[in-house]
């Protein structure tokens, strides 16, 4: 591979590891302040991708797209935070991760009844379209450094939140003992509350983001939501600093494994062989990488310290 295809996919590798930091953002708070598995969160991701295409498809721009359905995202978690999340709060987790695998199915269905089983786009904003040259003879789009450039901003926001704000206090205070957090007076299911609606708004973010480069079609939250667990395991649950490390690794892990896998296998196998062993190999790398992590820590990379 030459290095000028290998400095491309690893900056596909860091626009992957932003867009799984989002997803992994919110549930690594929901998980570990409230300490509530939400399989559910992956749909959130969907959700978003279709109501900025909805959005964008009414109003003929991707700007006005964006805030309209963040604010949806932000509506709708809440709405399952209310009807359905608050309920099991108290529940096992087994409970959890049944009533949750529900939510999924339920909104799934919702989604191919309002909007179809074919896929849908949401199209590059005009301001965002065509490449920018990172070196001679390499151009890369700029909707991709745009995506990598929010998710760092991002990052950086949500660390100030946490970590130089009273609300970020809480927070780090309900990840680490929720219980004395309840007994000093503070109002823990309002606390639980702006957590999830964040979460729900950062998958939602990532959504609209993802929606101008993959497809829009229902089921697409699932494989981020995996890939968004592996995040959280290895960064540590709870962690924003360790989602977000992490994110970017698994981003860089999985890009360039797929890229890099084939031409390895090549130098042992013939063609055809190393191309199937190559993909089976890349799509285990992450999953490699979780395992060589929990064998030597077990908390994560950055574990929320607990008392």
């Amino acid at each position: 591979m030459s290095g000028t295809l290998l400095l491309v996919q690893a900056l596909n590798g860091l626009q992957l590891g932003v867009l799984l930091f989002l997803v992994a953002a919110g549930l690594t708070l929901v998980f570990g302040v409230m300490d509530f598995i939400n399989l559910a969160h992956g749909v959130q991701y969907m959700l978003g991708a279709y109501l900025g295409a909805h959005f964008a498809a009414i109003m003929g721009s991707f700007w006005l797209a964006l805030p309209l359905a963040l604010l949806g995202s932000l509506a709708i978690g809440l709405l399952l935070e209310v009807l359905v999340f608050r309920h099991l709060y108290a529940r096992d987790h087994l409970a959890q991760v049944l009533a949750t695998f529900g939510v999924i199915l339920v909104l799934n269905q919702g989604v191919k009844a309002v909007w179809g089983t074919a896929p849908r786009e949401l199209p590059v904003p005009a301001l965002l379209d065509g490449g920018i040259t990172i070196m001679p003879g390499l151009q890369y789009p700029v909707f991709r450094i745009a995506i990598i450039a929010a998710g760092l901003a991002t990052a950086g926001l949500l660390w100030l939140v946490v970590e130089r704000t009273k609300v970020g206090m809480l927070i780090r205070a309900g990840a680490t003992n929720p219980r004395m957090v309840a007994a000093l007076g503070v109002d823990v299911r309002r606390l639980f509350t702006l957590v999830f609606a964040t979460g729900a708004m950062l998958a939602g973010f990532a959504g609209v983001m993802a929606a101008p480069i993959f497809s829009v079609e229902p089921g697409m939250g699932d494989t981020v939501l995996i890939l968004a667990f592996v995040v959280i395991v290895i960064g540590g649950i709870g962690s924003i600093r360790g989602a977000f490390i992490a994110a970017l690794l698994v981003g860089l892990i999985d890009t360039l494994g797929r890229s890099l896998m084939p031409d390895l296998m090549r130098l042992i196998l013939d063609a055809s062989s190393a191309r199937q062993a190559g993909a089976a190999i890349a799509s285990m790398l992450v999953y490699v990488a979780m395992a060589a992590v929990l064998a030597f820590r077990p908390a994560g990379l950055f574990p929320v310290r607990g008392g």
